[in-house]
């Protein structure tokens, strides 16, 4: 026959320990360290709008490989329209402009330097230039907007009381070393 005494023991010892942890989840439940209902709310609204600003934080690196590709893709087609290879596409292309806005070249002095990072060398040009003053804004836009990269580094007026008006101009460009 089984024992009885044991076995009252052990429902005892059992109901002791449910007890026990029935304590103690009220005891957390009630606690101020869990917070009410309205505090988690809170709390989880807080950490959804964390998630949603890290998102928008990090949208820009999205599809970063195929961005890194594209924009080698970008660089390649800048040198190869934006800088010309021979030293002769530059008083070509400035003849052009200068042509197309009725501007007069009278001289231009180039001075290169050694080639820097990237292979590009630095063309510097000093030009003086005449024409009227809507001919000249114009091939001063023009020689902005060109395709070859133009940049201008200081404009000077000369002052002529009949005539043309006559401008002293220094701008650069780079050129494809070793093209």
């Amino acid at each position: 026959m089984p024992d009885l005494r044991h076995t009252r023991k052990n429902i005892k010892i059992a109901i002791a320990v449910m007890a026990g942890i029935d304590l103690l989840a009220a005891a957390v439940y009630f606690s101020p360290l869990v917070g009410s209902a309205e505090t988690r709310r809170q709390e989880m609204n807080r950490l959804q709008a964390d998630l949603t600003i890290k998102t928008r934080l990090v949208e820009p690196l999205r599809n970063l490989p195929q961005k890194v590709v594209l924009a080698n893709q970008q660089v390649v087609d800048f040198y190869k329209r934006r800088f010309p290879a021979q030293d002769s596409q530059i008083p070509s292309e400035l003849g052009k402009l200068a042509a197309a806005n009725s501007v007069t070249i009278e001289q231009v002095k180039y001075s290169s330097k050694e080639p820097g990072p990237g292979r590009l060398q630095l063309v510097e040009m000093q030009a003086d230039l005449s024409g009227t003053y809507v001919s000249l804004a114009r091939f001063i836009n023009a020689l902005e907007r060109n395709e070859m990269l133009f940049i201008i580094n200081s404009v000077t007026l000369g002052s002529e009381q009949a005539g043309p008006i006559k401008l002293q101009m220094k701008l650069e460009t780079y050129l494809k070393a070793g093209a």
